[in-house]
């Protein structure tokens, strides 16, 4: 077993197939959708965690995507840091049956390091963590070198670091001649933990082609970062994690509540696929 299974198996109970649930947290303080209670916040992100919990998804994430327009890097607030602190101690209380992870838009991932280290996390989703492109926010720069010293300085070696690279809503014509693959190298080079392939926006399905040339090409895990839905499982569940976010929502809408009839739904063909293939084993 090699060091990359070995730290991914410290926080996920499988090698691959992961469901990752979405918890995206309502407006933070401070921003132009924060609807005034703090508490409410904390109370859906709760809500959410149990749901998730109920329904047997292998981790969960929390988002602060509702936090429109994002700010930059750095010029995201305490008022932000200490909301989704809260958050996420909150569900990692309630879901205690797996990995619980953070990430703050936008590439706010020196603050999603220190929220998991407070809230006692397992991972954080980081964008930016090689070359440049831009964004809706504007251009995003490589952040792996003072990313990975702050985690070092903080003793947060333990949390670990899953970077989106060609990520969605953004334009990487500034790296038209850098492929996909020579990405995922690059990242797996400046020592990420997992690489994270995304559609061109949210709630868009990953290029198949890209997932099999980029698991070809590196050596540590390779997670799907949007558009899977019931109908594409088959074709993506190779892939070390499957975050899903829009499609376990009304109308898959990400913006919308769990619609818990098609998480349910979900859940169940994943557990029929996974019995089958222990049954498989078992021969």
């Amino acid at each position: 077993m090699d060091a990359s299974c070995t730290a991914w198996l410290k926080i996920f109970r499988r090698f691959r197939g992961n469901i990752v649930g979405m918890i995206h947290l309502s407006a933070c303080p401070g921003t132009p959708r924060y609807q005034g209670s703090v508490r409410k916040i904390i109370e859906k992100a709760e809500y959410e965690a149990k749901i998730y919990k109920e329904a047997g998804v292998d981790s969960v994430l929390v988002e602060n995507m509702h936090d429109i327009p994002y700010l930059h890097t750095q010029e995201v607030g305490p008022e932000v840091v200490s909301t989704m602190t809260r958050a996420c101690s909150r569900v990692r209380q309630v879901f205690d049956t797996g990995p619980v992870g953070v990430q703050i838009l936008a590439g706010a991932n020196k603050q999603g390091l220190a929220v998991a280290v407070a809230a006692e996390l397992d991972y954080i989703r980081a964008e930016g963590f090689v070359f440049s492109h831009v964004a809706d926010e504007g251009l995003m720069n490589a952040c792996a070198g003072p990313l990975l010293r702050y985690r070092k300085m903080i003793g947060a070696e333990h949390i670990q670091v899953f970077t989106d690279i060609k990520k969605k809503h953004s334009a990487h014509s500034i790296t038209s001649d850098v492929s996909i693959e020579d990405t995922a190298q690059a990242a797996q080079y400046f020592l990420t933990d997992g690489v994270i392939l995304t559609g061109s926006s949210t709630g868009l399905p990953v290029n198949h082609q890209e997932l099999e040339v980029v698991q070809k090409s590196v050596d540590i895990p390779v997670l799907i970062g949007s558009g899977v839905t019931a109908d594409n499982y088959p074709v993506f569940k190779s892939a070390h994690a499957l975050i899903i976010g829009s499609y376990f929502k009304m109308a898959h809408r990400w913006h919308g509540d769990i619609d818990e009839k098609i998480l349910s739904d979900f859940m169940d063909i994943v557990r029929k696929d996974r019995s089958s293939e222990n049954i498989q084993e078992e021969k």
